[in-house]
């Protein structure tokens, strides 16, 4: 963790005071934080959502920060859970019913871009419907496997991220965040104290959290072959 940087925080002058209890002392002005706290808090993190995996329900991963976003992707797309790296779009669980919908057009225009009913419109139209396609893609498309709303979002600076820590707080899902020293942590529900602003220490958490997903998804899996075999033997019992 520490050749990660998950310890350094911001400047002194930008804390946020909530935080003094995650925070170990400063050195040039910067903050460093707890590493015991930071452990803690990715511990608890790992075995939530191994346990929300192993029920069968949804993570939504959350990071639109340059320094956020590739890792977010990845590690999303490694253990099989939708995500947020480009632009937290207004509504994106209070008005999922519409972002389905959304996700509906942007796969009629993947349809018709790879057919030969785009040809049947002007230059002009496809490239209006190219344009659209681009942003629908950018915007949505870590949203693809969201067939319903998420149990709990991660994510990486709720201070950057207000909007969707205020849409999940107001339908009751829960929330775990990487948060650093500027930003308020009892607005979360597991804060994992640490460095929001490293691409390293991003990438590390984000490696440990889809690890505990991935593990919570193997149990689950066992569970229904577990399930399915004692199914076919008590049917093969009363024939």
């Amino acid at each position: 963790m520490i050749e990660a940087g998950v310890h350094f925080g911001h400047r002194t002058s930008l804390w946020n005071p909530k935080m003094s209890p995650y925070i170990f002392g400063k050195k040039k002005q910067i903050h460093i934080l707890d590493i015991r706290e930071t452990l803690r808090g990715l511990l608890r993190a790992k075995k939530y959502l191994s346990q929300v995996a192993a029920g069968g329900s949804l993570i939504l991963f959350v990071g639109t920060k340059r320094q956020a976003g590739e890792a977010v992707e990845a590690q999303a797309l490694r253990c099989g859970m939708p995500f947020v790296s480009e632009r937290w779009l207004g509504g994106t669980l209070t008005n999922f019913r519409t972002i389905r919908s959304r996700l509906g057009r942007l796969e009629e225009l993947e349809d018709l871009r790879g057919s030969e009913k785009i040809n049947d419109y002007s230059k002009k139209m496809q490239s209006s419907l190219n344009r659209e396609y681009r942003k629908m893609y950018r915007n949505l498309n870590g949203l693809r496997s969201m067939n319903r709303l998420p149990e709990c979002l991660f994510i990486v600076d709720p201070g950057k991220e207000r909007n969707a820590v205020r849409e999940a707080k107001r339908l009751g899902i829960a929330t775990v965040a990487l948060i650093d020293t500027d930003s308020d942590p009892t607005d979360i529900d597991l804060p994992i104290p640490g460095n929001d602003d490293g691409i390293r220490s991003v990438e590390l958490v984000m490696r440990n959290l889809a690890d505990a997903v991935n593990a919570g998804k193997g149990q689950l899996a066992m569970s229904r072959a577990s399930a399915k075999a004692d199914k076919a033997a008590a049917a093969e019992a009363a024939a």
